[in-house]
């Protein structure tokens, strides 16, 4: 059964599930070549260790490198007590029958390694891939709400991420939040789950009564509708200058007050001078334009409503450079007052919520949470704040979506604030709704500021590498010329290079942002992977053989070890792509991709196409056609887009 209702970052995926059903949990034959062979190697041992195979086949490991096999078994967790695990893993190897499908398991201490027949192994996997294609690798029973009953349909995730401040620059770690989240958008989708991906905009706030104040004086409607967000953000900017300015003599003033209450002087008059001050500054008319927009002035709201459509459409522009849509645009401004009064009631019929001078705290503390201290609720003059907003918010989307999971994909600054977030919705007597819940965070990205100054838009950050790799392709003048579009096949490698330094570490650590590393074609970069899918191209192209009859190629011929391994390589990628979903990281689909672009390149003077015996020459294009189609479902799942020529 195939499926092609995908998401725009995915479109060229498809996703494929299967009926067929194993004895063995999680074990699906017809889509994971791998499932073969634990199913066939935890039936043989089951008989000669005289156990259950399904208490060998989920301790059936995979291995990081080739050497050390295709799978792994330690014989100490099968927790037989009646000999010394390293005499029973030689005593198994020697019992283990002559096979189709695998060699005799190499022993090592305490472990056996299985290592599969490259001739059958390359029948298998190969048909797959050629015949598959996009679909190889992708499993929609994972994302079944119960895989014995397929009625009950597909588990519901809502991924929250971008999420960036109307009028604010799009910042690196908003970048991030991009990233990762329409990456595990992606692997989600292809693992069969309903994906909503949502942008939890920051559209509400006082700083809005400032902007709208600041367009009155700075605002300019062609620049506006020419482009909304930088031009915001210069109002923005210049609004706050004059609210810089009007804080001095307030600050000297309270100065003065502080003084001479302590000579006991009379300040009334003093006081009547800050109060006038105040009053009149921008920062308070701010406060008393949010106050309108509170209370729902049509007037207010309809400037506030221009700034945010014109603000997403925008954003949608540059989230498409990204292959990124969403599905629903929210934000603070969309949180219903009465979710959060419900939110506050819950609180308080919980004993979370308390009296603290005036305003409402929840004293963690008092809760068995130490760690996270405490949080302000409600401020003193009654105003919600972000936490009192997303419990309003976790509330309305367990009521509307009824998800099974939600991902908060935000920095790890914001670990404290997610971590009270979900203690007080368990606290308040939502256990289930906050165990659904999950905070993906990530580290910083260093260096990254313009010439101008420090602020960078994410534009200017994607046509500074576009730019860059621009020239880089104009080194070579022949390919140069070769390349149909060169503008916009710079602006994709130039994406792909800031998506893959994003995501060559862990989530968590920090990075430099380096122009030169990541545009460059020497090391694990995001060129060079996209070089290597762009020369399998080219080789299909040189080869002048039709793609349609690669299946039928004679596979027994491909014996040399080169060959051998890359199939035994591409055999992995369902179980990255299983694996991926317990990591949760990019980096592990990365890895992998790069570890089979080095096998490739290494393996090119050995395997040649050109020049070959016709059979040998279908053959070893057949491997490198299905190398080329694994390379590609990879790098869709990471939200690049695989380049033909460059």
């Amino acid at each position: 059964m195939a499926s092609a209702d995908l998401p725009a970052s995915v479109e060229a995926l498809t996703l494929q599930s299967t009926s067929n059903v194993s004895k063995f949990p999680g074990c699906f034959p017809t889509l994971n070549p791998v499932d073969i062979y634990r199913e066939h190697i935890s039936e043989e041992l089951g008989k000669i260790a005289e156990i259950d195979p399904a208490k060998i086949y989920p301790r059936l490991q995979w291995t990081n490198t080739l050497d050390k096999g295709d799978l792994a078994l330690a014989v100490p967790a099968l927790q037989i007590k009646t000999k010394n695990p390293k005499e029973l893993a030689q005593e198994f190897a020697d019992k283990f029958p002559e096979s189709e499908l695998i060699h005799k398991p190499v022993v090592s201490g305490p472990q056996l390694m299985f290592f599969f027949k490259g001739q059958p192994l390359a029948k298998t996997v190969l048909s797959r891939v050629l015949n598959e294609k996009e679909a190889y690798g992708t499993n929609g029973n994972q994302g079944l709400r119960d895989p014995s009953d397929p009625s009950k349909g597909k588990k519901k995730i809502i991924i929250e991420f971008s999420s960036p401040n109307i009028a604010k620059p799009f910042h690196a770690g908003h970048l991030r939040s991009t990233i990762i989240g329409g990456f595990l958008a992606n692997l989600y989708t292809v693992m069969g789950w309903e994906v909503i991906k949502m942008n939890y905009l920051g559209d509400w706030g006082k700083q809005y009564g400032l902007l709208a104040n600041g367009f009155k004086y700075f605002g300019n409607e062609e620049a506006l509708n020419k482009d909304p967000i930088n031009h915001l953000f210069d109002v923005y900017v210049q609004i706050n200058k004059v609210v810089g300015k009007e804080e001095e003599p307030i600050k000297e003033l309270k100065e003065q007050i502080k003084a001479k209450k302590e000579k006991n002087e009379d300040v009334s008059a003093l006081e009547a001078e800050v109060a006038k001050l105040v009053d009149a500054s921008e920062d308070e008319k701010a406060r008393r334009y949010f106050k309108s927009m509170e209370d729902q002035d049509p007037e207010a709201l309809a400037l506030w409503r221009r700034f945010r459509d014109l603000s997403i459409n925008k954003y949608k522009q540059t989230y498409a450079r990204l292959n990124i849509d969403f599905d629903v645009y929210s934000g603070e401004s969309q949180v219903k007052a009465e979710s959060m009064a419900k939110a506050y009631q819950n609180m308080k019929e919980a004993g979370v919520a308390e009296d603290s001078d005036g305003a409402i705290i929840a004293n963690f503390e008092k809760h068995g949470a130490k760690k996270l201290g405490k949080a302000v609720i409600i401020r003193k003059d009654g105003t919600p704040l972000y936490l009192t907003r997303d419990i309003g918010a976790i509330l309305e989307r367990d009521e509307e979506y009824h998800f099974d999971k939600m991902i908060y994909v935000v920095a790890s600054q914001q670990d404290l604030h997610l971590a009270q977030l979900f203690k007080i919705t368990e606290l308040s007597g939502h256990k289930d709704l906050a165990s659904r819940c999950q905070h993906i965070n990530f580290g910083m990205v260093q260096g990254m500021s313009t010439r101008k100054g420090t602020v960078k838009f994410l534009d200017d950050i994607l046509h500074d590498v576009g730019d860059k790799m621009h020239e880089v392709m104009k080194k070579n003048e022949v390919k140069y010329s070769q390349v149909e579009n060169p503008e916009q096949t710079a602006d994709i490698l130039g994406i792909t290079s800031v998506m893959v330094q994003d995501m060559t570490g862990k989530r968590i650590n920090n990075y430099e942002f380096n122009l030169e590393a990541m545009t460059s074609f020497e090391g694990d970069t995001g060129p060079y992977l996209q070089y290597a899918h762009a020369r399998l191209c080219s080789m299909t192209r040189k080869s002048e053989l039709n793609v349609d009859e690669l299946p039928s190629a004679n596979f027994d011929l491909l014996t040399e070890k080169h060959a051998v391994d890359l199939c035994r390589l591409l055999a992995q990628w369902p179980d990255v792509l299983i694996n991926t979903a317990k990591t949760q990281e990019p980096v592990t689909v990365l890895s992998y991709l790069f570890r089979m672009t080095h096998m490739l390149s290494s393996s090119y003077d050995v395997l040649k196409v050109i020049g070959s015996e016709p059979e040998v020459k279908k053959a070893r294009m057949a491997l490198y056609a299905s190398a080329r189609q694994v390379l590609n479902n990879g790098m869709r799942v990471l939200g690049l887009n695989p380049v033909q020529r460059m």
